[in-house]
C-alpha cells in the first residue's frame, strides 16, 4: 500500500513538473490559442498542487487590477491573494456559465468603459457583483448588474421608479458607473480605493483611511466583503484571461477581446 502511495504521489510530481515547465516556456500568443483537453482527475490533483508553485513566478508578481500591482513582500497579502486565486478555480467553482455570460457581456462593458476613460479592469465588477444577472437586488436595495443603490443610480442619470428601473440596462446602467467611478477617482487618486469605495461607499472608506491613517487598499482594514473585493476582482480577471492557468479548458480565442462568442462557447 504504501510502495503504491508513493508511486502515485511520484506520478502527481512529475506532472507538475511537465505542467510549470510547458506553461512557462510558451509565449503569450500561444497561451491564448491552445487547445485545453476536458478537466480530469488527474488534472485537478495537477492544478491543486500548481497553483501553490505560481507564488513565486512573474506572473503571480504581475496580478494587478487596473495596474496597480498587488504588494509582493508582504505574507499576509501574498497568501490571501492565493486564498481567492484558489477560491475562483476550475477545481473550487467550475464557474463555465461565468465565462458564458462574460463572453457576451465582456466586450459591450469594456467599450463603454473605454470611452470613459475609466481601466477595463472595471468591467469584472458586474460579474463579481451581480454575475452578470438583471434583476439581482440585495437585503439593502442595491440592484441590477452593478448593484447600484437607488439614490447613487438615480444621482449619475439612471431612472429608478415603480415604472422603469434602468439599473437593469446592462448600457444605461455602465455609462452610470463609468461616470461614478471617474468620480470615485477623483476623490481617492487610486483605482484600487475607487473598487473599495465602489463596494463600501466613499463615505465609509474616506472615515477607514483618516482613521488608520492609511491610503493602500491592501494594507487597510476594512469589513470582510471589501477587503476581499478587489482579491475577488483579480482572480476572476485571471480566471477569464488566463483559465488554462487555473484549470479551465479553453479554445481559439482571448475572452476579453472575443468577437466571434459563439466559437468560444461551443468550447465551453
Amino acid at each position: 500500500m504504501i510502495k503504491k502511495q508513493l508511486l502515485c504521489f511520484g506520478a502527481v510530481l512529475v506532472m507538475v513538473s511537465l505542467f510549470k515547465l510547458y506553461t512557462y516556456e510558451v509565449s503569450a500568443d500561444e497561451l491564448h490559442t491552445t487547445t485545453w483537453s476536458d478537466d480530469s482527475l488527474a488534472q485537478r490533483i495537477l492544478m491543486q498542487a500548481d497553483i501553490s508553485a505560481i507564488r513565486n513566478t512573474p506572473y503571480f508578481a504581475s496580478l494587478s487590477f487596473a495596474d496597480e500591482n498587488v504588494p509582493l513582500g508582504d505574507q499576509h497579502i501574498e497568501e490571501k491573494m492565493m486564498r481567492y486565486l484558489r477560491e475562483f478555480s476550475y477545481a473550487k467553482r467550475r464557474s463555465h456559465g461565468l465565462h458564458r455570460k462574460a463572453v457576451h457581456a465582456l466586450p459591450k462593458v469594456a467599450a463603454i468603459l473605454r470611452t470613459y476613460g475609466v481601466p477595463e479592469d472595471f468591467k469584472y465588477v458586474p460579474l463579481v457583483e451581480s454575475g452578470f444577472t438583471s434583476g439581482t437586488t440585495s437585503h439593502r436595495g442595491a440592484s441590477g448588474y452593478w448593484q447600484f443603490m437607488p439614490a447613487t443610480a438615480r444621482s449619475f442619470g439612471l431612472r429608478v421608479d415603480s415604472v422603469v428601473d434602468e439599473r437593469q440596462s446592462i448600457e444605461k446602467s455602465t455609462v452610470a458607473a463609468a461616470k461614478y467611478i471617474k468620480a470615485l477617482y477623483r476623490e481617492f487618486n487610486s483605482w484600487t480605493l475607487v473598487a473599495a469605495a465602489f463596494n463600501i461607499g466613499e463615505g465609509n472608506l474616506l472615515r477607514a483611511i483618516n482613521r488608520q491613517r492609511e491610503d493602500n487598499y491592501f494594507r487597510l482594514k476594512l469589513n470582510k466583503e471589501t477587503g476581499s473585493y478587489v482579491y475577488k476582482l483579480i482572480s476572476v480577471k485571471e480566471i477569464i484571461e488566463h483559465p488554462n492557468l487555473h484549470g479551465y479548458r479553453r479554445s481559439g480565442v482571448r475572452l476579453a477581446d472575443a468577437s466571434s462568442p459563439a466559437s468560444f462557447e461551443n468550447n465551453l
